[in-house]
């Protein structure tokens, strides 16, 4: 007696670097070997975006076709638009998984919370979808992300099966290596940037400015994402969208009245 091919799980796939990203291109064929692909992302690269949302302007979802035959979505929003019309007017209700990257560029300690990748995630927790953000330590274009391959699928096929604690994302960062050492369960280092301006002038006489700045990590415990990719290990940290400091609520009760 032949028994009935089990349903495969639907992952919507999205990024912040744009649908072309050479990222999102290598994750989307990835992830079509374990499940029915929906592909909703942004028609323009939205590196550090955060957790924008479009409010002001119009938003637009173009259908185009890849290799002659798959049809994805390019969205002129940010990456959290993306997934929220992902759900509300592509697929009317949520996929199995949802993954976000590959991004080109590490998404590791308090990078995450400027992240248009990352955010893509924590939007998928809020709407109970189990999420993962997939970053590499390598701003390439033509970024190397095959030594990974097996441990994206590993990762991606346990939180198919057992999932993720609710309200919580994962931030998967690959370090730029071609022997990864394994993976790590992590804490976010405390690091931060020491942010500079570049002042220049235009044709017209008038200052512009880019910015610049060094990333800047004091934390020297071995149980943090920033250990573990130096060390050659993939790091993933769990992320909530709850930023309650509930450690502070006892010391600041005197506020009260």
């Amino acid at each position: 007696m032949k028994t009935k091919n089990k349903k495969k799980p639907v992952i919507l796939v999205t990024n912040d670097d744009g649908i072309m990203a050479p990222g999102i291109r290598h994750l989307i064929k990835l992830m079509r070997t374990i499940g029915d692909v929906v592909v909703v992302a942004p028609d323009k690269p939205q590196s550090g975006m955060g957790h924008a949302i479009t409010i002001a302007t119009p938003l637009r979802l173009e259908r185009i076709v890849i290799d002659g035959k798959r049809m994805e979505y390019s969205c002129s929003g940010t990456p959290v638009d993306c997934v929220k019309l992902a759900v509300n007017k592509i697929l009317f209700g949520k996929p199995d998984l949802l993954v976000s990257g590959i991004n080109h560029g590490s998404n590791a300690s308090i990078n995450l919370i400027y992240s248009g990748t990352m955010s893509a995630a924590v939007e998928g927790a809020i709407e109970n979808i189990p999420s993962i953000g997939f970053s590499i330590l390598d701003y390439l274009f033509d970024a190397d992300f095959a030594p990974a391959d097996m441990h994206i699928l590993s990762i991606a096929r346990k939180v198919l099966k057992n999932g993720v604690p609710e309200r919580t994302c994962l931030n998967v960062n690959i370090p730029m290596t071609k022997k990864i050492k394994g993976i790590k369960i992590c804490r976010q280092a405390f690091a931060s940037w020491a942010d500079s301006y570049d002042e220049r002038k235009d044709p017209h006489h008038k200052k512009y400015y880019w910015l610049t700045g060094d990333f800047v990590n004091n934390d020297k415990g071995k149980d943090t994402d920033e250990w573990a990719l130096k060390n050659g290990y993939i790091s993933i940290v769990p992320v909530q969208y709850d930023f309650t400091a509930h450690q502070a609520i006892p010391q600041i009760k005197n506020l009260e009245e």
